[in-house]
């Protein structure tokens, strides 16, 4: 039996499906700044690491329709691997993310402007980069600084994971005061009770 390939849904096609009252659930796997910055109203904030840490906790909520998105939908592919390999493959992907849903003119929740993380990794990695270069100047050796950058973005393009965006992800600027396992399971139990309630 072969596994199904994963779906991507456009922005209309995805307003069209929530319109429709079909059980589906909108899962965001950008940071918790992230979402709060902007979200499609009705998500739901499950970071793209929690997810992963507590796979199995979230999976037992997570029986309808899921569509998964991010800034543009990079992370979105990650957390649907994540989800299809423990055997979840109800699950789709919003294709381009929150910038094609934006793009659209589509509703959004907007909040305190934050930096995602993509813009927050290209500051840091070039401000290393051109600091141990202009400092390689007085200290020959920082140019291996700027050399392991070049490597590590590198390797992030190639195994299409970010361990700079994964340390960012944790600092408190991203993380939103409720943004453990059991506030988000809750929030999850919470609204399945509420649409049980409503049928």
């Amino acid at each position: 039996m072969t596994e199904p390939s994963p779906a991507t849904l456009d922005p209309i096609a995805l307003r069209e499906l929530l319109d429709s009252g079909k059980n589906t659930r909108v899962v965001d796997v950008r940071t918790p700044g992230e979402f709060e910055s902007l979200h499609i109203p009705g998500a739901y904030n499950v970071p793209l690491d929690l997810l992963r840490e507590h796979r199995d906790e979230f999976l037992a909520h997570l029986d309808e329709n899921i569509v998964l998105v991010c800034r543009s939908g990079q992370r979105a592919t990650q957390a649907e691997e994540t989800l299809r390999t423990a055997g979840l493959f109800n699950v789709h992907i919003l294709d381009g993310g929150m910038m094609s849903w934006e793009a659209q003119g589509l509703a959004v929740n907007r909040g305190a402007e934050r930096w995602d993380l993509e813009r927050q990794v290209r500051l840091v990695a070039g401000s290393l980069v051109l600091s141990s270069v202009l400092g390689s100047i007085a200290a020959p050796k920082l140019k291996w600084l700027a050399a392991g950058i070049g490597g590590g973005l590198s390797f992030a393009a190639l195994s299409n994971t970010c361990a700079m965006g994964m340390v960012l992800s944790k600092l408190p600027y991203n993380r939103g005061a409720s943004c453990d396992p059991q506030t988000i399971v809750a929030r999850l139990v919470d609204s399945k009770t509420a649409s049980a309630g409503r049928s």
